[in-house]
This record gives structure tokens, sequence and C-alpha cells, in this order.
């Protein structure tokens, strides 16, 4: 069947993410600090600037590790991960982790920059090729990037992301592995999405995590901690 591809136009994506961003807002968590799983991590805050843009973030691990860039939801920030342990996870299996604040939230300033080329630009601030943890609205900067570049990339870990139903039609130039991950509750992005991503892409890989929610990693961190080693671990 010969798949005809629709040209997304900038100004389209983001009318048809605001109403997902939205309900994925209403639906997660307050804060990580509140779930009976977060802990306390001793990974090192730190700024730069991307861009003129001021970025705040943590790292965690060897620099010489493989990198891993952590991204996040419209109510959360880098601290979530560093409240939840997956830093330290991380970095205790040899990986260079680094949560960032996205522009405007958390510590981090505004950019004037598109979402895609912003996370570029972190990127090739970072160095090295990273596999990139996307949940949520943070899907609005990891889709477009994977779709148009995923030649920086070296994976992806889609946490029930926004934006799937706009690339569908491109998901086939995602020439990297990607781990699609949701929770078997999630009310904001439907769980059907997990197999139209993973089956989209050349390397795709589902899981749907039991009794977990939209963040399902708040719900089930061990569970989630676990996969998101087995998928760097190829």
């Amino acid at each position: 069947m010969t798949s005809v591809r629709r040209r997304v136009t900038p100004a389209g994506m983001v009318v048809a993410f605001t109403g997902l961003i939205a309900l994925a807002a209403a639906a997660e968590h307050p804060s990580a600090a509140e779930h009976p799983s977060a802990s306390g991590s001793p990974a090192t805050g730190r700024t730069f600037t991307v861009a003129g843009s001021s970025v705040h973030g943590f790292t965690a691990g060897p620099d010489t590790g493989p990198l891993v860039l952590l991204l996040h939801g419209a109510r959360f920030s880098a601290d979530t991960w560093r409240k939840l342990g997956t830093l330290d996870v991380l970095a205790n299996a040899g990986y260079r982790a680094v949560a960032i604040d996205l522009p405007g939230f958390g510590e981090s300033g505004p950019s004037t920059l598109a979402p895609a080329d912003f996370l570029l630009a972190v990127i090739d601030s970072l160095g090295g090729r990273p596999v990139i943890v996307s949940p949520s609205m943070s899907g609005r900067f990891s889709l477009p990037l994977a779709v148009r570049s995923s030649d920086r990339l070296a994976g992806l870990v889609a946490v029930a992301p926004v934006g799937i139903p706009q690339l569908q039609d491109r998901l086939g130039d995602i020439r990297v592995p990607v781990l699609a991950i949701w929770g078997e509750n999630d009310r904001v992005v439907p769980v059907r999405l997990a197999a139209v991503l993973a089956e989209g892409v050349p390397d795709g890989r589902k899981v749907i995590l039991k009794d977990a929610g939209h963040p399902c990693y708040l719900d089930q961190p061990e569970r989630f901690h676990a996969e998101l080693l087995k998928f760097l671990g190829r």
C-alpha cells in the first residue's frame, strides 16, 4: 500500500498539541515529592546557555558514559527525575544522565527556538548522541526532532508522548530504536497509540505497565526503571 505523507506545518502542530498538553497537565500528579517512591538524589545541579537562553537541569554519572537526556511532562521538571531516583539509577549503571527543565518550566528561561530546534541545540551543547526519555508534553520536542534528525539520536524512550497522530505518516523516518511505554490506565494519551508508535518505526517495542496511569513512571517506578535499563542495554 502506498503511504501518502502530509506536510505538518509548525502552526498546525501547535494547535493540535494544545488540547493534549492541557489534558496532560491536568492528569499528571502535582509533585513527584508526594509519591511514596520518591527519594532525594545527589545529582549535581547545573545551568548552561543554549542559543541565548538559560537552561537548568541536573547531571549524574560519569562524563564518559553513554548520554541519556531526560525531558519532562507539563506539571513536572528536571527535579522530578532526581526525586524519583532515576538519575541515580542511570548513574549507577554507568550512564551520563542529564535532566533538563524545558523552556519556561522549572528554572529554565523561555526560548525563541522551535521545540525541535531547541532540543537539537541542547544536544549540540552536551555533545554525543543521546537516548532521549520523553514523557507526555515533551513529545512536541522529541518526536519532531526524531523524524527529522534521528541520526543525532541513539534511541528514544517515548512515555505516552503527545503528538503521535500528527506525525504518524513520518514515523518510519525514525531510524533509531524506540521504546513506547504506557500505563494501562492512561486517560490522556490513548494506550492504542503505543502500538501505533512501536509498529510505525523500523525498530520499536511496546511496554504497557499495569496499574499505572499517564505518568506511569510515578505509579510503577521500579518496573519503569527496569524497562529503561533493559532498553538502554541494547
